[in-house]
């Protein structure tokens, strides 16, 4: 998968915002570049919702581990949520984690730094988590949905 298929296939899906921060918009530098994935159905950022999904194209300050600084080298993270969590890495979000290389390609892994909370990442998905990582992205898509429409339904918007 490239980086243009994984965001069609994420922007394809209905109430998705893709926001790609750039110079002038008011994100952090070190965020430009990357893609940020929201259930946002206005097409405004939300102000209280964290991205169910993000691709990034460098390493982050306590966060070099997947060794993004490869050339054509990228890590979809995916707030995969609990079960998923436990069935592609056999632990829960909070037990310790494996000694698994953080920069292998296309493996479904525990996010080297939010793996508590129940992130998975795959550096460059390729073809053994080609359908995996459209899943997987799918279920957090549903999950972000589900959630908007709980809170939006309690707020009676």
């Amino acid at each position: 998968m490239t980086i243009d298929e994984i965001i069609e296939f994420v922007s394809g899906l209905d109430g998705v915002l893709a926001f790609h921060p750039e110079p002038g918009d008011g994100s952090p530098e070190i965020s430009w570049g990357d893609t940020f994935f929201y259930y946002a159905p206005s097409g405004e950022v939300p102000k209280t919702t964290q991205p169910f999904a993000t691709i990034v194209t460098k390493d982050y300050p306590g966060d070099a581990g997947s060794r993004l600084d490869r050339p054509d080298t990228f890590r979809v993270n995916v707030a995969a949520g609990k079960e998923a969590f436990v069935q592609w890495t056999g632990r829960t979000p909070r037990e310790p984690a494996a000694d698994i290389d953080p920069s292998t390609l296309d493996t479904v892994i525990a996010h080297p730094v939010y793996g508590a909370a129940g992130w998975l990442a795959v550096v460059n998905p390729g073809p053994r988590c080609d359908d995996t990582t459209r899943e997987l992205l799918h279920t957090a898509y549903q999950t972000a949905r589900s959630r908007f429409e709980r809170r939006a339904g309690a707020t009676g918007s």
